[in-house]
């Protein structure tokens, strides 16, 4: 297979999320969330794996009239944002005007993030929280907290996009990518197995999952506070 065939190959691959992004949609529609998540999940696979992918296949001089970066953002959007605040609205988790408030809030300032050119640091990490909101939401189903407590970690996860706070990316961030990406391979894993099971966990995956999701929350700010050794 020529390069530019493999290039082509790796565009389609990443339309592919769009694909998924619709199953978990009518999903959602139905109100079938581990079914949704377990979408979203694969989703989030594909995305960790056409990155890599692309800089191999050098897709933007092999296949350069589709732009990749434009169709990651489009499909990223449909599935870290805009499904996971339907859900989270739909689900019941919210009492009645927050139910509200944070799908405004979700929608409105991570298409703002999402647009930003300003959101990569130079280490390939992002400057304020990714929008991520399918891995919040996802935790939210999964631990069921209080709606105070919902609302309250919304507006402070969307003021943190915007904030000068570094977040890591699992793959592309190369600083402790031996522990880092591990641990984001272990919440996947983790959270394909809490939608598989209908979110029916128990303790340990539920202080498993919890504790992984922290880290990879915090563990860009860790770097911050610790300045990288020069060599």
């Amino acid at each position: 297979m020529s390069l530019r065939l493999k290039a082509l190959s790796v565009h389609f691959f990443t339309a592919t999320g769009a694909v998924f992004a619709m199953l978990a949609m009518l999903a959602a529609v139905e109100a079938e969330w581990s079914l949704m998540f377990l979408w979203l999940v694969v989703a989030f696979v594909v995305d960790g794996i056409d990155g890599p992918l692309a800089r191999r296949y050098d897709v933007k001089t092999n296949a350069p009239e589709y732009d990749g970066v434009l169709m990651d953002l489009i499909i990223d959007y449909l599935t870290y944002v805009f499904i996971p605040a339907f859900a989270l609205f739909k689900s019941g988790l919210l009492n009645g005007w927050t139910g509200w408030v944070c799908i405004i809030i979700i929608t409105f300032t991570a298409v703002v993030y999402f647009a930003d050119s300003r959101m990569k640091t130079k280490d390939n990490s992002f400057s304020g929280y990714p929008g991520c909101w399918n891995m919040f939401i996802l935790v939210m189903f999964a631990t069921t907290p209080s709606w105070q407590i919902i609302t309250i970690l919304t507006i402070m996860i969307a003021a943190a996009q915007f904030a000068p706070l570094k977040f890591i990316h699992p793959v592309r961030t190369e600083r402790w990518r031996n522990i880092n990406l591990p641990i984001a391979i272990l919440w996947t894993a983790l959270s394909g197995y809490a939608a598989w099971v209908d979110f029916n966990i128990g303790v340990p995956t539920i202080t498993a999952l919890s504790i992984t999701s922290l880290y990879l929350m915090f563990v860009g700010i860790v770097q911050q506070m610790i300045p990288e050794k020069s060599v």
